[in-house]
Order: C-alpha cells, then sequence, then structure tokens
C-alpha cells in the first residue's frame, strides 16, 4: 500500500496503454490499401448507413439553435444575428462533435463486438494460423474508413443543420429566405468549414480505433464481449470530446 509505489504502478500501466494504442493505431494505418473489398465494404457500413442518423441529428440541432439564438438574442436586441451565429457553430462545433458522436454511438460498440467475438471465438487465431494479418484484414479497413467517412458526414450535417436553422428562420422567426441565407454564407469563412472538417477525421479515427482496440483485446467470453462493446462507445465518446477541446484550442 506504499503511496509512491501505486502512483508509479498507475503511471507505468497508462503509459504502457498509450505506447500500445499508438503503435496499434500507427501498425493499421500503414497497412491501408491492401484489402480495397474489405475498405469498401467498411465504407458502406460506417459511411452511407450512418447518413440517415447524421442528418436527423443534424436538422434537429440546427433548428433547436436557430431558436435558442433568436431567444436568447432578443434580450440584447441581436437577433439578426441568428443565421451567422447558426452556420458557424454548426461548421465548427457542433456539426463535427454530434456527428462524431453519432457514429461513436452506432459504430464503435458494432465493431467491438464483431472483432470482440471473433477473438473469443478463435477466428483472429485461425486467420494468423492461414497467415492472414488480423491487423492488415480487420482493423487497417475500419481504421481508413472512419477517417475517409466521417468529414464527408460532417460537410454534409454542416449543410442540413443550417438548412434546419434556416426552415425555422423563415417559417417561425420571420426572417426572409434570401437575406437569411446571403447572412449565413457573408459570416461563414472558409477556414471554419475546413477545421470541422479536419475535426472529423480526427473523430473518424478515434471511434474506429476504439472500436478495434477494445474488439481486439476482448476476452472472456460472452461476458468480456460486452465489457468491450460499453468501453468502446465510451471511450470513443469522451475521446471526441476531449479531441474537441485540444482540435479548438489548437485551431482558433
Amino acid at each position: 500500500m506504499n503511496p509512491v509505489r501505486l502512483t508509479g504502478r498507475a503511471a507505468l500501466g497508462l503509459t504502457r496503454a498509450i505506447g500500445g494504442v499508438t503503435l496499434f493505431a500507427a501498425r493499421g494505418l500503414a497497412c491501408g490499401g491492401r484489402h480495397p473489398a474489405e475498405l469498401a465494404r467498411q465504407l458502406l457500413h460506417l459511411g452511407w448507413l450512418s447518413l440517415p442518423v447524421v442528418g436527423l441529428t443534424a436538422l434537429f440541432t440546427g433548428a433547436a439553435l436557430a431558436l435558442q439564438i433568436h431567444s436568447g438574442g432578443e434580450r440584447f436586441q441581436a437577433g439578426d444575428v441568428v443565421p451567422a451565429i447558426v452556420a458557424i457553430g454548426m461548421a465548427r462545433e457542433l456539426g463535427p462533435v454530434l456527428g462524431g458522436l453519432m457514429v461513436a454511438a452506432r459504430v464503435a460498440g458494432a465493431i467491438a463486438a464483431e472483432l470482440g467475438t471473433m477473438r473469443v471465438t478463435e477466428q483472429i487465431d485461425a486467420l494468423v494460423t492461414l497467415s492472414t494479418d488480423p491487423v492488415a484484414w480487420l482493423v487497417s479497413p475500419r481504421l481508413w474508413a472512419g477517417v475517409l467517412c466521417v468529414p464527408l458526414l460532417v460537410g454534409v450535417g454542416d449543410v442540413i443543420g443550417i438548412m434546419g436553422g434556416w426552415l425555422i428562420g423563415v417559417n417561425a422567426l420571420g426572417f426572409n429566405s434570401t437575406t437569411y441565407l446571403a447572412n449565413s454564407w457573408a459570416y461563414l469563412e472558409s477556414w471554419d468549414v475546413v477545421s470541422g472538417l479536419l475535426k472529423g477525421a480526427v473523430f473518424g479515427l478515434i471511434v474506429a480505433l476504439s472500436g478495434c482496440w477494445f474488439g481486439m483485446t476482448a476476452g472472456g467470453g460472452a461476458a468480456g464481449v460486452g465489457r468491450a462493446t460499453t468501453s468502446a462507445v465510451v471511450a470513443a465518446s469522451v475521446g471526441i470530446l476531449a479531441a474537441n477541446f485540444a482540435l479548438t484550442g489548437l485551431f482558433f
């Protein structure tokens, strides 16, 4: 129970875990392109099939954001800033973060459950026996699919979110349609959009990496797969929020 020994043990364990995840991610990214058919399947699973939930989330978020900004802005006679704030808020923060969280909720647990089941049923060991690299076959396509798909989802979500604000602004708040769209475009800078897309790439990597890491390291039968699934979703969600804070400070 020596506190110094316990602190050192915890620090070494944390360092070992960070190093292991970093090497795992680097190896997975380095194996990209070996299995294009599997990559295409993961692009469909992570990207196209995630579009409905990301689009609906962005639509309602943009609409609610317009209502909130108009309500708060009226206190300071600044209700006309709704178009600009909705556009900037969706492009910089809400589009990437909420899109990443929705993909994490849908994908991270599924990846962990799939790979975890393969691990506990020794299917991954069978791949090694057949001289097939499980990282190149199972991990790399998922990592690259996350990096490539989530920025596209973020871009589509930004457009849908701004349109959600436009619908509320024109139909409920009394804005002129042309003026609303012109103000949204006038105050939105290219870096606002680019920074959100870069965040999406990082968030996609975090989501796929969390699912792959906990799935590949699962053990202990069905209970272990369940723990891996839960841990993957929690790690991906917390990682997205932490990375968003770090990237926002770096970009702005």
